[in-house]
């Protein structure tokens, strides 16, 4: 497994076990030598997971509007930094790039970023894993919505099933390198 997106809150949240997470997942992916590709900001969780990959000698490619970019809160010591025209160009440019995508906590960006990525595995749009952090509990209720889905019949059972949901960051990578090891 090469490199993984990352999808986040551009904002630390008021939990401090979020930035710690946060850390975690930057330094064990920088070791295991795994990429992180992201949204390219330099603020929040956002930029607390590309710093921390890149001190622990990791690459991290990142990917931004230039709307956002003239914001003044693109990163700006990255190892690579790609600017498009829109929201969507963005999404698109960072899967291209991954074996996996993860969520973490975050506001509406993470959740467009995580259905949308959804959607496209749903479709066969996309392959990799997909997974989510859920630190504290913090999507629980996501979950519950996802199962009335289910229920109510509006998602089949099988695309409910392409969400992983792990509790730390090595249940994360440890479910990532056995799903591309079983394909």
């Amino acid at each position: 497994m090469k490199s993984i997106v990352v999808y986040c809150g551009s904002n630390p949240g008021t939990n401090p076990l979020y930035k710690e997470i946060a850390r975690e997942l930057g330094s064990k992916m920088a070791r295991r030598q795994i990429r992180l590709i992201y949204g390219g900001g330099n603020l929040g969780l956002m930029g607390t997971v590309a710093d921390e990959v890149l001190t622990n000698g990791g690459e991290v490619t990142g990917v931004i509007p230039n709307f956002l970019a003239q914001l003044e809160v693109a990163h700006q010591t990255l190892t690579e930094l790609h600017f498009v025209e829109t929201m969507h160009e963005r999404k698109f440019k960072m899967v291209q790039f991954a074996k996996g995508v993860v969520a973490l906590p975050g506001g509406y960006g993470t959740l467009d970023e995580l259905f949308e990525i959804l959607a496209w595995r749903q479709l066969k749009l996309y392959h990799g894993p997909i997974a989510i952090l859920n630190i504290s509990g913090f999507y629980d209720l996501m979950l519950q919505q996802l199962d009335r889905m289910v229920a109510d019949g509006f998602l089949r059972a099988e695309n409910r099933d392409l969400l992983i949901v792990a509790e730390s960051v090595d249940e994360v990578l440890e479910a990532f390198e056995k799903f591309w090891e079983e394909v």
